[in-house]
């Protein structure tokens, strides 16, 4: 089944953000459109948004005018749910209750025709619960988009138990037609991103209810170690408290209370307090005239040091190696397990255990353990903590290596994981429990991550870069160290590093 060709008349209902955003991106493609809302006059007003804004496009370049007034031209504001009929494609962006979705489909089912095709744009609700009740529930499915709809490429095809596999396949290629890049997914709690981005909240909120950082602290190193474009902290205070944390409750509760998407009580406490964010002008942080924004803490260190030494293999930490080298100073090579050597200090990746016990498991004294970042070579910080006997002389010196290659160093608690690495090792547990459930493929659920939420690099691609026997050995720490579900391994992992497969397999 082919996409739709472009005399298909779409429908949108629903003249808020999305639903304007889905209608322009749909009439940029090159299909009328029409545009309904129940309230009076809130489609026309969503129509004359829409142009002002391609006025801005030809204002910068970016559309001709001709093409301006084309599209202007297929874009069509109706003011009664009557004038729908006609629609081949209708998708819905109104209100995310179920039984109002509900109705709506079944007045959609009664007034248009048999082949038309029903869609929801929503984020949360079952594709298989909207259709439930319909004459012709294989022509409802979910077609989610991210907002602002024009700028954002990711479009979700969300299949219910009852929709017709051709259909997923036809709305699939219209969504590459309109230039988005479309993922397929089952109908299951949180679809693809919704699902699989809960950890990024979740262990950054755990982390500062542990005392390991503070939000300025925990932000930076997710963004200037792990290369993600905002920290968890700054990003829910963006999307709205009351949004984020409703979101993670209703995962939490369609899972029946699986841990691994518990919500965090210092979200709620916000929640609570009605501190939301920047609409409520107060989240974690404050956005008030005058407030000055914290900045993150950072280690000094009067050590001198101009040499060290790199035992065994370092694996994904070797553009550090790199780094040190073009900073000038000396490095020389030997046998051993993975460690650098700067005077009294031992340095090594956190391998998910707590610096204390590995310092005695392993039998190294003046232990200092860095986190993961995303390319070492072009970090500007990273995070350290270290064991209970490092003497602050060694701490000093490991600090003072890594600023000569230009790091910001910042400490954190001993805490499991560090901050980077235990949120991408559950990014990537989440990833490869969804692929072992058959929400999506692996390679779908990397691009959902990348395009969706701007992820730096898909969850399962990073633990294909970490390695999947480093991955599932940092998250059997992390279990071990808290004992707790939240943390245990996925199957699929598990799977994956017996097989000596590859997670893209």
């Amino acid at each position: 089944m082919s996409a739709l060709g472009n005399n298909a008349l779409v429908a949108v209902i629903g003249a808020g953000a999305m639903g304007a955003g889905i209608a322009q991106v749909a009439a940029q493609a090159g299909h009328p459109v029409k545009l309904y809302d129940n309230r009076p006059g809130a489609a026309a007003e969503a129509v004359a948004g829409i142009d002002r804004q391609l006025g801005r496009l030809v204002e910068k370049g970016k559309l001709q005018p001709a093409a301006r007034e084309s599209i202007r031209a297929r874009l069509q504001p109706v003011e009664a749910i009557e004038a729908l009929a006609d629609a081949r494609l209708v998708i819905e962006a109104i209100v995310e209750n179920l039984e109002v979705k509900q109705g709506l489909f079944l007045q959609l089912e009664a007034l248009c025709a048999d082949n038309c095709i029903l869609a929801s744009n929503t984020s949360s609700l079952s594709i298989t619960s909207l259709a439930a009740g319909l004459k012709r529930p294989q022509q409802v499915i979910g077609m989610h988009f991210f907002n602002p709809a024009p700028l954002m490429a990711l479009v979700e095809i969300v299949s219910g138990l009852a929709t017709d596999p051709a259909l997923a396949v036809s709305l699939y290629e219209t969504a590459k037609a309109w230039g988005k890049l479309p993922v397929h997914t089952r109908s299951t709690p949180g679809f693809i991103v919704n699902r699989v981005a809960r950890p990024f909240y979740a262990e950054s909120l755990r982390l500062l209810q542990e005392g390991a950082a503070d939000c300025a602290t925990l932000d930076a190193l997710l963004r200037e170690a792990g290369g993600f474009r905002m920290g968890a902290f700054e990003l829910t205070d963006l999307i709205g408290h009351d949004v984020n944390y409703a979101v993670t409750c209703s995962v939490f509760n369609a899972f029946y209370g699986d841990f691994r998407f518990q919500p965090s009580l210092v979200q709620k406490e916000l929640v609570d307090a009605g501190r939301l964010g920047r609409k409520s002008g107060q989240g974690f942080y404050c956005y008030g005239e005058g407030a000055e924004s914290p900045q993150p803490t950072q280690l000094q260190s009067h050590e001198s040091v101009d040499s060290c030494v790199i035992e065994g293999d370092l694996g994904i930490v070797q553009g550090l190696a790199e780094r040190l080298r073009g900073a000038g100073i000396a490095v020389s090579e030997r046998a051993g397990r993975g460690l650098i050597q700067v005077g009294d200090a031992v340095i090594a990746l956190s391998d998910g255990r707590l610096a204390s016990q590995r310092a005695r498991e392993d039998g190294l004294r003046n232990l200092v353990l860095i986190d993961l970042a995303l390319d070492y070579r072009t970090a500007s910080r990273i995070a350290i903590t270290w064991s209970a006997d490092t003497t602050p002389v060694a701490r000093d010196q490991a600090v003072a290596l890594l600023q000569r290659a230009g790091l910001a160093v910042s400490a954190v608690a001993d805490l499991p994981g560090l901050v980077v690495l235990r949120t991408v090792a559950m990014l990537a547990n989440e990833a490869a429990d969804a692929v072992l459930h058959g929400v999506g493929s692996a390679a779908d659920i990397d691009l959902a991550m990348c395009a969706g939420v701007n992820y730096p690099r898909g969850p399962l691609a990073w633990a294909q870069q970490l390695g999947a026997g480093y991955t599932l050995r940092v998250l059997e720490h992390l279990e071990r160290s808290y004992g707790e579900s939240r943390y245990r391994p996925s199957l699929w992992l598990r799977r994956k590093n017996a097989q000596g497969a590859t997670l893209d397999e």
